[in-house]
């Protein structure tokens, strides 16, 4: 290595000893890509000056220089963080107050740092927050179900996290700007990258009204590899993920693996079986996913524990539901054909004669019952129309 190279990795270290932890991981996001496995050894061992010295210097780790060394050269991290400071946006590094403390679940895969757009803050919007991710070529039902669902949840305070591409992402992040709620993407791509193009306008409001959220630096493009990488993300940032329609080889079970593996629940909206984007998905379901098929569902699943119960499902409201359990009896004893003495209704009842005469002239008045020479009977039309389906 020459002499006039390596004197460059001198400059670069001696400006990086005297700056702050946020311009030192800022340097490192742009050189290194997000889940570098030897890098992240590497500040978790000897934390990120040192790791850049590393990166610097040929002699110390010949290999980590070749390969990154003219990237670290290119890099300007004052420049990005001017940059995301014009957006409105900050860096924010893992000894910040308002950073999301559950990524450290991902271990020696955690982020370095976060550069984020949008409101303030990410820790207190994230407690309560769920994934709901999926195809990108969607179905009309997908795209309803996924906007449908995060509006109610965002309704309902909850934060909805997604990726910001087309489809399911898409449906997502619309729906819950439509309750007036919290949404975050999390790119691919820098914060002042729209990726596609065409949310740009969607990826604005989303900066107004959540947050846009990016391990790499401003400028960064995305790629196959960082679409995977960010998915992690995703998983880690919420309470669970919500997986609404998905290929076989959909890229959005990946979320749903990094899910699992970090213990989160993963929720699976159950699809036709006849509906290719929907057999990744109910493959999820046989592998043991949580099956959910409301916003109500989501909530109980992921929610605290005995606090945020879904109502039990019920049908329409039937003519007899409005009865109580000794009107109910005596409509039991009668007979189905034929007539009955109050008396009669009395003993299969186990009621008092004197109550079951009130009960009868309750009974009908409401048109379910009728009085003969015979005795009392049944108004068989009235039952049907009260009858459960």
């Amino acid at each position: 290595m020459e002499q006039g190279s390596y004197s460059c990795g001198d400059d670069v270290l001696a400006d990086m000893s005297q700056a702050d932890e946020r311009v030192q991981r800022a340097l490192l996001s742009a050189v290194v890509e997000p889940g570098d496995a030897t890098i992240s050894r590497l500040v978790n061992d000897v934390g990120v000056l040192a790791t850049i010295e590393r990166i610097a210097r040929p002699d110390v780790e010949p290999a980590l220089h070749a390969r990154l060394y003219q990237r670290l050269l290119n890099a300007d991290p004052r420049r990005d963080l001017h940059l995301l400071s014009k957006l409105n946006g900050r860096v924010i590094i893992p000894s910040d107050a308002d950073w999301p403390s559950q990524l450290s679940d991902l271990g020696l895969a955690a982020p370095w740092l976060l550069w984020v757009r949008g409101v303030p803050d990410v820790r207190v919007a994230m407690l309560r927050s769920v994934a709901i991710v999926g195809a990108r070529a969607c179905t009309p039902y997908g795209d309803r179900v996924a906007s449908e669902f995060a509006s109610e949840l965002a309704g309902l305070g909850w934060c909805i996290v997604s990726g910001g591409a087309f489809g399911i992402d898409t449906a997502a992040h619309r729906g819950a700007l439509a309750a007036g709620g919290r949404t975050a993407a999390v790119l691919a791509c820098g914060v002042d990258v729209s990726y596609p193009p065409r949310n740009e306008s969607l990826f604005e409001q989303i900066a107004e009204q959540g947050f846009l959220i990016s391990e790499v630096a401003p400028g960064a493009v995305p790629h196959r590899g960082r679409f995977l990488v960010r998915n992690r993300v995703i998983a880690a940032l919420t309470r669970g993920t919500v997986v609404v329609e998905a290929a076989v080889r959909s890229g959005s079970l990946s979320t749903a693996r990094a899910a699992q593996e970090l213990n989160r629940m993963v929720l699976a909206v159950p699809g036709p079986i006849t509906s290719a984007q929907s057999a990744g998905v109910n493959q999820l379901s046989r592998n043991g996913a949580h099956v959910v098929t409301s916003a109500a569902e989501i909530v109980e699943a992921v929610g605290e524990l005995g606090a945020d119960l879904a109502p039990a499902p019920r049908g329409q409201l039937g003519l007899l539901d409005h009865l109580d359990a000794s009107s109910r009896a005596v409509l039991d004893a009668l007979p189905a054909r034929g007539s009955m003495s109050a008396g009669e209704i009395a003993r299969q009842a186990a009621l008092a004669p004197a109550e079951v005469m009130g009960h009868l002239a309750l009974l009908e008045m409401e048109g379910l019952v009728r009085r003969r020479d015979t005795g009392w009977s049944l108004v068989r039309g009235a039952l049907l129309r009260g009858a459960p389906h």
